[in-house]
């Protein structure tokens, strides 16, 4: 695989996101690529209103936002779970990006991931978004869940659960031969 420009974020403002963790640690095993991390505390907007949107145009922080999608070879989100879906941070970005351009995620490919301290990996949110993100252009390759953050993630190592490491490395394999592809 030649050097490709990789996104990678966790979808929360969070300063100890594990979800920033674990999208960093995936795009860590994409040998010789850039990588880029956007901290979503840099794209703190308004709470998007279509009044705001009149009254004032397109936040800055959104278009710096789309470009920096525009300008990957592969992103990777991992998803943070508030409530049963999107982050406040997250889905404002999202809601100001897509009026000025639906298409938020470009038909980039996508590795989609989230994670929790919980059993349930974030899976709300994670089903949330696979059913959202196409509509916005994602072109999600693959996708993994990792549950129990605190048990089965250790900072320097990465995933430390024996099972939960080789479903992690699946998915990533994925990504890896459809980017090797063609189809691409």
């Amino acid at each position: 695989m030649d050097k490709i420009r990789i996104v990678a974020f966790g979808a929360s403002s969070s300063k100890s996101s594990i979800n920033r963790k674990l999208a960093l640690y995936a795009a860590s095993l994409f040998e010789g690529s850039e990588i880029i991390a956007p901290d979503l505390k840099d794209f703190e907007m308004p709470l998007f209103s279509v009044d705001k949107e009149e009254q004032n145009g397109y936040p800055p922080e959104a278009q710096l936002f789309l470009e920096i999608m525009a300008s990957a070879d592969l992103i990777i989100i991992s998803m943070a779970e508030h409530n049963g879906s999107y982050t406040a941070a997250f889905k404002n970005i999202l809601d100001w990006c897509s009026r000025i351009e639906p298409k938020v995620f470009c038909g980039k490919p996508m590795l989609l991931l989230s994670t929790s301290p919980g059993i349930r990996a974030g899976g709300f949110v994670m089903e949330a978004a696979k059913t959202r993100f196409p509509r916005h252009s994602a072109n999600i390759i693959s996708s993994y869940s990792l549950p129990e953050f605190d048990k089965n993630f250790r900072d320097g190592e990465g995933i430390t659960n024996s099972g939960e490491l080789i479903l992690f490395h699946q998915a990533v394999k994925a990504v890896k031969e459809a980017l090797d592809s063609s189809i691409l």
